[in-house]
């Protein structure tokens, strides 16, 4: 049914409210399948929060069929609050390091777990697998130590069957014990197919398609389908493992895959909405946002926003699929943040609708036929999307291209490669850079010079700024040094009201 609805320029508010209505009843009567990430802050410390993913997923299911994606579990380990994925590459750079240690902290957690929400006959049947999965393990860390190395399908398979791989079949008889009709999908017949670079795969969504027949008998015949987020296989079965935070993009890959069957959304679990800046770093004045588009969440995560993955909404956008996403507060699921492809007119009031910021960034400069090369390789060969480019500018005849690259660190260890494409490459460390999003910015051509101003007035020096319309984002490069990023984000964002006319 299509419904038309005339409006005036000054009913706009009415318009979005009507849109949001209209959102959340397409979320509850249209999908067929909801894939629910639930990350490690989800789960809690050694599972803490078990009982309220359980909740949650309940909550989920009168809406539709769930695949819920899990991430490693977080422990405490050294007296810190860490990933299971961290405790194992620990194990496996000691192992490798013909200094083995002791592995049992890999399945404790599992163990405590099981003997808390498993009944009798799904303890039995989870302890078994479980102690296969250890048994992997060892024998893998085994082969660290012989080859001294921790690289390659060894890395993979130590964190896939210590920490996804474990945590989603736990769910699976944790679900079955309280009575839902469960099932998880089994790594042998796993439908994420990936290239075979091991520690950092890419998607094969053909390969995939072939590999699904399995997880689509598994929806059809449960409520809930669990399965470990991360982990890919190669076509010849090999274990392979996304970059961190992968975990994001397992579950809009899945939602890929099924989107040709089911009208799917994708639901991330999180301890908040999102909001306008990152609350560790702005205290005050912070609001949520209700709505987002690919391009603001993609640029958003890209410069320091944990919203997810861009390279989520990335391999979502390059499908050509427009599939709705929300961002879930599960302490208050009430409150969500709305992702799609494209949204209506937002209205002026919100022009910004994210001031976010990342450290320990890198400038590239060289002359622009290298850096075309240079960008191609990393983009096409390497499937790396870290960077932005900035404008260039000119030096006598030559044009020369700027790239800002989002983590020194990749630089620092590729920096030979870099000076092959060109001897006269000039590379600046120590760089942080500070970024308003918002699709509508280009509406007020005050934001670049208020938001400078605003800056400068904090006795901040700003290196370089970037404004692009068709980008969505204005860039304030800044000397990475002391507080500069964080005061620089706490200050913009506390003239939001100025920005947009108030």
């Amino acid at each position: 049914m299509h419904v038309l609805i005339y409006i005036k320029a000054d009913q706009i508010r009415i318009a979005n409210i009507w849109f949001d209505m209209v959102q959340n009843l397409r979320i509850a009567d249209l999908v067929g399948v909801i894939v629910a990430k639930f990350g490690g802050s989800a789960l809690g410390v050694h599972g803490s929060l078990l009982p309220s993913v359980i909740e949650r997923i309940r909550q989920l299911m009168e809406e539709a069929k769930i695949v819920a994606v899990f991430s490693a579990p977080i422990i405490k380990y050294d007296e810190k609050n860490v990933s299971m994925t961290d405790v194992a590459l620990s194990k496996g750079k000691s192992f490798a390091s013909t200094q083995p240690t002791d592995l049992q902290v890999l399945r404790n957690v599992y163990d405590v777990l099981s003997s808390n929400y498993l009944d009798s006959v799904c303890k039995k049947e989870f302890t078994d697998l479980l102690n296969s999965f250890f048994h992997e393990v060892t024998v893998s860390l085994k082969q660290a130590a012989e080859n001294r190395r921790f690289v390659d399908v060894v890395r993979s398979r130590t964190l896939a069957y210590s920490g996804e791989i474990p945590m989603s079949y736990l769910m699976d008889y944790v679900l079955r014990s309280s009575g839902f009709k469960s099932g998880h999908v089994s790594i042998t017949h796993w439908p994420i197919i990936t290239d075979d670079n091991f520690e950092g795969a890419n998607f094969s969504l053909e390969d995939s398609r072939r590999s699904i027949s399995s997880l689509l008998d598994l929806i059809e015949n449960n409520e809930v389908v669990t399965m470990g987020g991360f982990i890919g296989k190669t076509t010849d079965g090999l274990e392979t493992t996304y970059e961190r935070g992968g975990s994001d993009r397992t579950a809009a890959d899945i939602a890929i895959l099924l989107n040709d069957k089911y009208d799917v959304r994708i639901d991330f679990e999180k301890d908040g909405a999102v909001q306008s800046a990152d609350p560790k770093v702005v205290k005050n004045e912070l609001h949520y946002v209700t709505h987002l588009s690919y391009n603001e969440a993609r640029l958003a995560g890209m410069f320091g926003m944990k919203i997810l993955d861009p390279v989520a909404i990335k391999e979502i956008d390059d499908n050509g699929l427009d599939i709705p996403i929300t961002v879930t507060d599960m302490s208050s699921p009430s409150r969500f943040t709305i992702i799609k492809r494209k949204l209506p007119n937002d209205g002026d009031e919100n022009l910004i609708k994210i001031v976010t910021g990342k450290k320990n960034c890198a400038i590239v400069r060289m002359d622009s036929v290298s850096a075309s090369h240079l960008l191609a390789m990393l983009e096409k060969v390497r499937e790396y999307h870290e960077f932005v480019k900035l404008s260039p500018y000119r030096v006598d005849d030559l044009e020369i291209s700027r790239i800002l690259f989002l983590d020194a660190e990749f630089i620092r260890r590729n920096e030979r490669y870099f000076r092959a494409y060109s001897s006269k490459v000039d590379i600046i460390y120590q760089r942080g850079v500070v970024t308003m999003i918002g699709d509508n910015m280009w509406k007020s051509p005050r934001i670049a010079s208020l938001a400078s101003s605003t800056v400068g007035e904090h006795g901040i020096n700003i290196l370089n700024l970037d404004a692009q319309e068709e980008t969505s984002r204005i860039l304030i490069i800044v000397e990475d040094s002391g507080n500069s990023v964080n005061s620089a984000i706490s200050a913009i964002h506390s003239q939001r009201p100025k920005f947009h006319g108030k």
